[in-house]
Formats: C-alpha cells, sequence, structure tokens
C-alpha cells in the first residue's frame, strides 16, 4: 500500500475510542498498526450483537489493525512487547496514570530501548492534580470543560450532555495529529523520539475554545456568557420537518429578510448589526420560527438558495445516506465482512491526490494475528507454542 504513512509501525496496547481512534487514522493511511491486547479483549469487542468478536464500534475504530493477544502482566508478555519496540516508530497507550509503570513498560523504560520512539500517553486529565487518578468516561470530559453549558437553550435553562462523545474523538484527533507532527520533526533530523502526552479534559479545551469558550478570552468580562447562545440552535420546524438557515454578514441578512419576506427587519435596530443579531438571538429566532412555519421544507429552501442564505434539510441518520452531496462525495462506502455481513463505513475524511488511503479493511479477531508477528520477532514454532501453552499468548494458531 502507497499509503503516506506506508512504513510505519505503531504498537498500540490503547483500548475502548480515544486510543484506537487516534491509532485507527494512521492506520488508515498506511501505518502497520499492531493492537496489543489483553486475554479478554479490547471491551469494545462486546457492544455488538451476536456472537461475533468484532462489533461494528470495534470495526471502525480497529480496521485494518493486527491484533497480538498477550498477558503484558506475566514478565515474559512484557519482554514480547520489548521486542516490537526495537523496531516501532509509535507507541500508544491509555491506562490511567501510573498503570504502565507498574507494568514496567514506561516511557524511561522504552525510551531506553529505541531512543527514536514517539511514546504517547492518552489519559482523562494528564499525569498530576486532583483528578488525575480518577476513572473518566467522555460525560465527565464533557461536564469539566463547560461543553453541557454551551447547549443550554438559555440563561435560565438546564445544561446539556452532546450525545456524541466530542471528547474522546477529539482526543483521538489531537493525538493523531500530534504523532504526525513528531514523526515529520523527527525525520527531518530534528531529534530523536519524545514523550507525547494528551489529556482528554486538555484536547476538549483547546478544541472548544474557537467559539464555545472564546468568551473567556477577554480577562474580567466572563459574565452572560449564554445571552444570544440561542444562536447557536439554528433548526426550525417548517410545515412538513426541519431545516435550518442563518445570516452572520449583513449581505446574507438581507437575503434571509427578502427570502422570509420580512424586509421590515431591516429596519429593526435590534437586527441591523451582526453583534445585534447575536444579542438578541432570541427575538430574532422566535420572529424566523414564526415565520418558517407556514411552508414546507423543501419550498423554503428553494427561496432561501435563490437569495444565497446558507441553508440545508436536518436530515435523520439513516436520510443522511441518501443525500445526493453525501453521495457525490463517496465518503461513505460498503464493502461485506467475514463475520458482521454487509457493512458500510465513512472513509478517511482527508483525500490525497498521490497517496492511497485503505478502504475495506477488517478489523481482527481477538489474537487473529498473534502467531504472525511472534513468527516475525524471530521467535519459532516451538518457542510460539510454548507461549500459547503457558497462557502468555492469546489467539488463533495454524493448525
Amino acid at each position: 500500500m502507497n499509503g503516506p504513512l506506508s512504513g510505519v509501525r505503531i504498537i498500540d496496547l490503547s483500548s475502548v475510542i480515544s486510543g484506537p481512534v487516534a491509532t485507527v487514522l494512521l492506520c488508515d493511511q498506511g501505518a502497520d498498526v499492531i493492537k496489543i491486547e489483553s486475554p479478554q479483549g479490547d471491551i469494545v469487542r462486546q457492544m455488538g450483537a451476536g456472537e461475533a468478536d468484532v462489533s461494528p464500534s470495534f470495526l471502525t475504530a480497529n480496521r485494518g489493525k493486527r491484533s497480538l493477544a498477550i498477558n503484558i502482566k506475566e514478565k515474559q508478555g512484557t519482554e514480547i512487547v520489548k521486542k516490537l519496540v526495537l523496531e516501532a516508530d509509535v507507541f500508544v497507550q491509555n491506562f490511567r496514570p501510573g498503570v504502565i509503570e507498574r507494568i514496567g513498560l514506561g516511557y524511561g523504560v522504552l525510551k531506553e530501548i529505541n531512543p527514536r520512539l514517539l511514546y504517547v500517553s492518552i489519559s482523562g486529565f494528564g499525569e498530576i492534580g486532583p483528578y488525575a487518578q480518577k476513572r473518566v468516561y467522555d460525560p465527565v470530559i464533557q461536564a469539566l470543560t463547560g461543553l453541557p453549558d454551551i447547549q443550554a437553550d438559555n440563561e435560565n435553562s438546564r445544561p446539556k450532555m452532546v450525545r456524541t462523545i466530542i471528547p474522546d474523538k477529539v482526543t483521538a484527533m489531537t493525538a493523531a495529529q500530534a504523532i504526525t507532527a513528531g514523526l515529520f520533526e523527527r525525520e527531518r533530523g530534528k531529534g530523536d523520539g519524545q514523550h507525547i502526552k494528551v489529556a482528554m479534559v486538555d484536547a476538549t479545551i483547546a478544541f472548544l475554545w474557537a467559539e464555545g469558550l472564546v468568551g473567556l478570552t477577554s480577562v474580567g468580562r466572563e459574565k452572560n456568557l449564554r445571552r444570544g447562545q440561542l444562536a447557536q440552535d439554528l433548526i426550525f420546524e417548517t410545515a412538513d420537518g426541519f431545516i435550518t438557515c442563518g445570516a452572520v454578514s449583513d449581505s446574507e441578512w438581507k437575503g434571509l429578510c427578502a427570502a422570509l419576506e420580512q424586509t421590515d427587519w431591516l429596519e429593526d435596530d435590534r437586527f441591523s448589526t451582526p453583534l445585534g443579531r447575536v444579542l438578541n438571538a432570541k427575538e430574532r429566532l422566535e420572529g424566523m420560527s414564526d415565520v418558517l412555519g407556514s411552508r414546507n421544507s423543501a419550498d423554503w429552501i428553494e427561496r432561501l438558495e435563490a437569495h444565497d442564505v446558507p441553508c440545508a434539510p436536518v436530515l435523520s441518520r439513516v436520510e443522511m445516506l441518501e443525500n445526493e452531496q453525501i453521495k457525490a462525495n463517496e465518503i461513505i462506502y460498503e464493502y461485506q465482512h467475514p463475520e458482521l455481513g454487509k457493512v458500510r463505513q465513512a472513509r478517511p475524511g482527508a483525500k490525497f491526490s498521490e497517496s492511497q488511503v485503505r478502504k475495506g479493511s477488517v478489523a481482527p479477531g481477538l489474537g487473529q494475528h498473534s502467531e504472525e508477528i511472534l513468527s516475525e520477532l524471530g521467535l519459532n514454532p516451538v518457542e510460539i507454542k510454548k507461549l500459547f501453552d503457558t497462557k502468555i499468548v492469546f489467539g488463533r494458531q495454524k493448525k
């Protein structure tokens, strides 16, 4: 495969979402990702229907990887990881701080084995501070970063969680970008490997700052951040469904007023400037809602597009699959999976004019490549059989 990351080897000890999604992005781009799992396997394997050990979520987060199932709590298990690290470019783990060191695979140990290694630690809160040892899932990070406050409808309403795991996935993308940056610096000869630390709480705050937390920029003027917040919830009910539309610039506002046949709004001092339209969002959106309920969605979309106003129908997840723009982009593809049957996946978001990305990859069964990977390390069949017999290594053995 001629992927942009072909030749890069990643040893992935991470589980669930934040680490695996980071490494699957790199795997899609050509990296050889060896997923090291416990004998029980990544818990996400168990989050699907039926008896297959490859759930839809596991497929998405681990497609194209190779699975080595070993007991890293045993010395022989850690020694296998160390041998793999000798020829690796990247090592990724998302245990709670201190766990990997107790296992014997901390940064200091692996750096001595391979000075060029990029060692990546993903955690909830980082290695220090009062929360460092807390158990963490996505909603905990949402709660601490202000994201539910951003989702509140107005100054007096309750905060709301986002119903998708934003912090987990933002952390994954942050880690993937940091890994490629670290590889780029190393390959330019500006240093060896290094320890890259990504905390979910840090990645989420950095992600939100550009608009969701931008009101905190001016020190001493942090009050009333929810004022105008309804401007971010631009869903309007029509006679037969829902659409979104909005106007930021003055020209867009003029077009929206024309499309809605509400030219008197152009003379309203509350809405005459972009800032005024934000500060008076409640009144503006209530007025728009009253008007938009009078026609069906297709009529409004046609009128709004004619006046160059940003707009779109609000689609269900199933309707999204049939949208003409989604189809034109060929972002979603289908293929036959040996255990799940016919499946669909989203290709990597970035397109390369010259490089390939993997499509149609199969997520591995638990320990599916254990014997193959051990053979690549130079172990002979007798040594490999002994590791299986002593329950250090798990998975499928060749007959």
